[in-house]
């Protein structure tokens, strides 16, 4: 027996009252948490996964890659990068599919809550989730393999903006693709291979620099290569940037091409989006 999940409905507040904006965008956002947690698969895939990795790649790999990095430092900008990719860009592709299908999103449509409420609530959720997975996934890298956390408040603000650019472009982009699987079984087959290329071409499982010079441009052209490229800036040293292609780090070529992903992406979230479909019309 199929189980659909309900929309939250406006509530009053109060003497009647109507729930104010925030206070709704607040407890969509908690009912999408809610739900993400109920579902046993994704919190596996999208908690365990970066930490699951990380124990295997960093257990393998105990070296260093030059200039005296180790490669668990170099892996753990990767690490991150993939993760809030995981819980933005790929969560969202498969499972707004599954809402369509279900009717959840038509129903949504037809109740009086304005309809960014619940985009609201799905970055509510985006941004609730990635930041426990990435404290989990240094806390486990801290502990199980001396990972050296950013020592410096500067760094720290890099660390920022990279990941809130970076979540916000593949939430846009996710939402996005969302709207090309026809049916809820074709969410994960249009997403997963998508996010599998980008992974092994973006420098998340190997050195970046070591991958065919092809392939580094290709990546270069999405934005998880830039989320890593911007986080390595963040956990190795310095001199490090230059190794990278560039010959530096080049952060603000990071912060403008993470941007740039973040207005396409609304442009396409605002011409494909559907909220049925396309059987339903």
């Amino acid at each position: 027996m199929t189980t659909t999940t309900k929309p939250a409905t406006p509530v009053t507040a109060g003497r009647g009252r109507p729930p104010r904006a925030g206070s709704l965008a607040l407890r969509q956002g908690r009912l999408e948490i809610t739900q993400f947690l109920r579902s046993r698969e994704s919190v596996v895939f999208t908690m365990g996964f970066p930490i699951i990795m990380i124990l295997i790649f960093a257990s393998i790999f105990d070296g260093t890659i030059g200039g005296g990095v180790r490669f668990t430092q170099y892996f753990i900008t990767g690490m991150i990068a993939t993760g809030l990719m995981t819980v933005s860009f790929q969560n969202l592709g498969i499972w707004i599919p599954i809402e369509r299908d279900r009717g959840v999103l038509k129903r949504y449509r037809g109740t009086p809550m304005p309809k960014w409420v619940w985009f609201a609530g799905k970055v509510i959720m985006v941004v609730a989730i990635g930041i426990a997975e990435t404290v989990l996934l240094l806390a486990v890298a801290v502990a199980l393999f001396d990972l050296d956390l950013p020592g410096s408040a500067g760094k720290w603000f890099t660390f920022g903006w990279v990941s809130v650019l970076g979540v916000t472009a593949c939430t846009l982009c996710g939402i996005a693709i969302s709207s090309l699987a026809r049916t809820a079984r074709s969410g994960s087959a249009v997403v997963t291979p998508v996010a599998l290329v980008l992974q092994f071409i973006s420098g998340v499982f190997f050195v970046f620099t070591d991958l065919p010079t092809w392939m580094q441009q290709v990546a270069a052209l999405f934005p998880l290569k830039w989320m890593c490229q911007g986080l390595r800036a963040v956990f190795l040293p310095e001199s490090f940037g230059a190794q990278e292609p560039g010959g530096s780090f080049e952060l603000g070529r990071v912060a403008l091409v993470l941007a740039l992903w973040c207005v396409i992406g609304l442009v396409l979230c605002l011409t494909t989006f559907r909220w049925t479909t396309k059987r339903d019309g």
